[in-house]
């Protein structure tokens, strides 16, 4: 074999095991921690989102938080779930923005049978971004709620 052979397995080997590494990473549920070093749920997501200025459940956030229904109805833990806004419009209008977003998702849990004493929200309006950057697409990831146990 020359070396050329030999440098292309090696690389090819390493980026294998890369991409291994990620894959059971995002099954376990490693990596993303919520508030306080709790772990956030994980199904096929932790977070719904919302369109801009709405505190309304789109299908999409509908179908995730009936697949958390039906995983936390076997279980007895408290849950928080986080309100989140982009960084547009005041620090306080995203508060009650985000409390809004929260009490949405808690208000659709408990119509799908997660008792109320289970649920608890808080807001963090604009205060906690999960995409840094100043464009519709670092907003639209920024209008979230999400689900912590």
């Amino acid at each position: 074999m020359t070396f050329k052979t030999v440098l292309i397995a090696l690389v090819a080997t390493i980026a294998l095991a890369g991409c291994q590494a990620k894959q059971k990473q995002a099954t376990t549920g490693q990596g993303t921690g919520g508030a306080g070093g709790q772990q956030a749920v994980r199904t096929t997501s932790d977070r719904v989102f919302f369109n801009f200025d709405s505190s309304e459940l789109r299908p999409d956030a509908r179908a995730t938080i009936e697949q958390w229904a039906a995983m936390l109805k076997d279980s007895s833990d408290t849950l928080t779930i986080e309100g989140h806004a982009d960084e547009r419009g005041t620090r306080e209008y995203n508060l009650a923005l985000g409390a809004r977003r929260a009490n949405s998702v808690k208000n659709y849990l408990v119509a799908l049978g997660i008792p109320t004493s289970r649920v608890r929200t808080i807001s963090y309006g604009k205060e906690r971004p999960a995409n840094g950057g100043h464009n519709e697409q670092a907003w639209a990831e920024n209008r979230r709620g999400v689900l912590i146990r």
